[in-house]
């Protein structure tokens, strides 16, 4: 019977354990989701479209290398 108990009170708590990690995730990806959104509102009050924004993350690794490759040369590197 003690044994019993004891699985019992280890599977509340992996339980508790599980559910505290899903109810984080959660909340991470809808705190995500209303943040993507709004700027997606913001950018569409000054006239660019969803379609703008996935270009511009899509050029993102050129822009980056670009930057890169000028700050290496500002300063002789």
């Amino acid at each position: 019977m003690p044994t019993n108990i004891i699985l019992l009170i280890a599977a509340l708590i992996v339980a508790l354990f599980v559910f505290r990690a899903l109810l984080k995730v959660t909340k991470t990806i809808i705190s995500t989701a209303i943040t993507i959104f709004v700027v997606l509102i913001i950018l569409s009050v000054f006239g660019f479209t969803p379609q703008d924004l996935i270009e511009e993350i899509k050029n993102l690794p050129q822009i980056i290398q670009r930057s890169i490759t000028e700050l290496r040369n500002l300063f002789g590197f």
